[in-house]
This record gives C-alpha cells, structure tokens and sequence, in this order.
C-alpha cells in the first residue's frame, strides 16, 4: 500500500475564455468511442508513465460496459491522425461529471497540446450543462496537473492523503 497526497478540484461554470487554438495545425479534438483493446492502448501510453491502473484492474466485462454507457464521453487529441491524448468524463447528463482522465502520451507533452485538448474537452462536457465538473489529482500525477487545471478554472476544495494498492 501507498500513501498518496489526493487533491480534488472542481469547476463551478464553463470557460468564459476564447477557445484555445492548436499551436499544431494538424491537431483535432473529437469525442470517439473506443473498443476495449484501443481504449487500454491509449491509456497505457498516457497513463503508464504516472501509474495508472484502474483501469487495467478492471474485468473487461466491466470495462466495456463503461465505454459504452451513454454517460462516458472520451475526447481524443489527434495530431496528424495519431492518438496523442484524451480526456475521460463520467456522468455527462447529470449535475456532477467528473473528469476522470487526462492526459497526453509522453512523446506529445510539453508542445502546449494538454491544454488545448483540455479546453476542447470541457467546453464539450460543459455544453450538457451539468452544475460543476470535478477532479482528482494525486502526487503521481504529471506534475504541471494542478496548474493546467487551475488555469483552466478548476479550484483545490479539499486534499487529503489516501491509501492506495502498490
């Protein structure tokens, strides 16, 4: 078991912001439902280096239910039709959505791609007008999480430290 620093954020109303413009011109961000074996491709590319593996830990059953519910909206970054990122929503059509994964494969990051796809994406969720969109975030996280989501209005509500399996 693992102790791990959880800070939970939420955003209470919708980018009021222009939309960000892609600093890549061949860079697009698309709702896409996926199948089993590319949805846990892309999340292993993203989600490996930072130790992701609830998803991995899932029953596949399990799993394909989720990504075919009417309530899961995954957002893919594509740059020249290359999976390059994606974020994950639970809940769209409720009051509470959660955000529940974001993040770009390694070879992608540090080009001002994250918040592009972040912004794209949360505009999408925002557009089923729930009352908040909330997240967590953990140490393991990449750690320019907290200031992306900060700058793209989230705010810290609480932190905590939980215990995780190693």
């Amino acid at each position: 078991m693992v102790d791990l620093l959880v800070t939970y954020m939420e955003m209470l109303t919708p980018p009021q912001a222009m939309p960000l413009a892609s600093v890549l011109p061949d860079a697009v961000v698309a709702r896409e439902r996926l199948d089993v074996p590319s949805y846990l491709d892309l999340y292993h590319a993203v989600g490996g280096p930072v130790q992701w593996d609830q998803r991995l830990r899932m029953p596949e059953s399990d799993l394909e239910t989720l990504l075919a519910s009417t309530s899961t909206y995954i957002h893919v970054l594509r740059v020249d039709g290359e999976a390059a990122g994606f974020c994950e929503f639970n809940n769209v059509g409720e009051a509470a959505v959660e955000l529940v994964h974001f993040g770009l494969v390694p070879a992608f990051q540090g080009k001002r791609l994250g918040p592009f796809l972040l912004d794209r994406a949360l505009r999408a969720a925002w557009s089923h007008r729930p009352q908040r969109l909330w997240l967590h975030t953990d140490t393991y996280d990449h750690a320019a999480a907290q200031t992306v989501y900060g700058r793209a209005g989230f705010k810290t509500y609480a932190q905590r430290i939980e215990t995780f399996p190693d």
